[in-house]
C-alpha cells in the first residue's frame, strides 16, 4: 500500500469526508476522490461506504485502522526528528517532575528558558519518582527532576545541588535570632509534628531518625504530601520535616529553620544514556540548578 493511499486513509478517517481529507492534505477534492479510488483498486476491497452523507470504514478498512494509525503515529515522529536534527530549539521540552519541584523551581526555569529560546514547546507534568523513570524508559519524556537517588540501571541521574532538611514551625515558634541557627534533632522530642508518609527513600530515612528520638514526638495527623504538611503546620498543628525547596517556596506563613543531622537532599536530573542533552535541553538545567542553588538557605 503506497504511503500516499495511507495518508488519504487517515485523512478520511480522521475528517469523515473526501472534501475533509483533500483541505487537510492539500490538495483538490476531485484528486482525492480519484486517489481513494484507486487505493480500492490496487487492494480489491472498498475502505468507505457512504452513509447519510458521511463515509464510514468498510469492516476490511476497520481491521486495518490501527496499523494505519501506527504508521502515522511514526511518520510524524520521522518528522519531528528530522526537524529537531537541524533545529533543537524546534523540539518540544518535555519535562517531568515531583510535585514539589513543580511549584518550586520548574517555572521559573521554564521563564527564563522561553527569553533565550521564546519559540519553544514546554510539555510538563509532575509524577512521582518510580511512574518518573517509566515514563523516560519508554521516551514519554526527556528530563526528570526528582529529590530521590533512583538508582535506575538505564537511566543517568546527574546532582544539581544540595541542601539541608528544614523544620518548618507556626508562626512565632522560635524567637527570630534563632531562624538560622541549625536545630538538633533532639530537640523534636516530645514536640507535636505532623507525619509524612512519603513512600520514598528520604521519607524512610527522616522516619528512621525521628523513631530514634526519646521521648518520640508526639505525632497525631499523617499526610503524604511535604505542601499539605506545610498547611497545616501553618494552621498551628506542629512542626514537620521537609525538603528545602517546599520550605522556601512554601506559600503559608511558617517559620523554617535547618535541621542539624547529617542528611542531605540532593536535587537529580534523570535522562537517558543514549540522548545527550541538547543546547535547549542542557540551558534549562542550568537555570533550575541556578535557581535551585538560590533557593537554599545561606544562598
Amino acid at each position: 500500500m503506497r504511503l500516499r493511499y495511507i495518508e488519504l486513509f487517515h485523512a478520511v478517517l480522521s475528517t469523515g469526508s473526501l472534501t475533509g481529507a483533500a483541505n487537510l492534505l492539500n490538495i483538490s477534492q476531485p484528486a482525492a476522490s480519484k486517489a481513494l479510488q484507486q487505493a480500492e483498486n490496487h487492494l480489491g476491497f472498498p475502505l468507505f461506504s457512504r452513509v447519510r452523507g458521511r463515509l464510514q470504514p468498510t469492516q476490511q478498512a476497520l481491521l486495518m485502522r490501527h496499523h494505519i494509525d501506527r504508521i502515522m503515529r511514526e511518520l510524524y515522529d520521522l518528522q519531528r526528528l528530522s526537524v529537531n536534527i537541524i533545529r533543537p530549539e524546534s523540539r518540544p521540552l518535555r519535562v517531568t517532575c515531583t510535585p514539589t519541584l513543580a511549584q518550586a523551581l520548574v517555572p521559573d526555569a521554564i521563564a527564563r528558558l522561553g527569553q533565550a529560546y521564546p519559540g519553544t514547546i514546554v510539555e510538563l507534568f509532575t509524577q512521582h519518582s518510580a511512574v518518573m523513570c517509566e515514563s523516560l524508559m519508554l521516551r514519554e519524556a526527556d528530563i526528570g527532576l526528582t529529590l530521590q537517588d533512583i538508582g535506575h540501571h538505564g537511566l543517568k541521574q546527574e546532582p544539581l545541588c544540595r541542601g539541608n532538611i528544614m523544620v518548618i514551625a507556626p508562626p512565632g515558634w522560635w524567637p527570630a535570632r534563632e531562624l538560622e541557627r541549625p536545630l538538633p534533632i533532639s530537640a523534636l522530642a516530645d514536640q507535636p509534628m505532623i507525619g509524612i508518609t512519603v513512600q520514598d527513600a528520604l521519607g524512610n530515612m527522616l522516619q528512621s531518625h525521628l523513631a530514634k528520638i526519646e521521648p518520640a514526638p508526639r505525632i497525631n495527623v499523617w499526610v503524604q504530601t511535604y505542601q499539605l504538611a506545610c498547611s497545616l503546620v501553618a494552621r498551628g498543628g506542629g512542626l514537620a520535616l521537609v525538603d528545602p525547596f517546599t520550605a522556601r517556596c512554601s506559600r503559608e506563613p511558617v517559620q523554617t529553620r535547618p535541621l542539624k543531622l547529617q542528611l542531605d537532599v540532593a536535587l537529580y536530573a534523570v535522562y537517558r544514556p543514549d540522548s545527550p542533552l541538547n543546547c535547549v535541553q542542557a540551558r534549562f538545567l542550568d537555570h533550575v540548578r541556578e535557581l535551585a542553588q538560590g533557593m537554599l538557605p545561606g544562598a
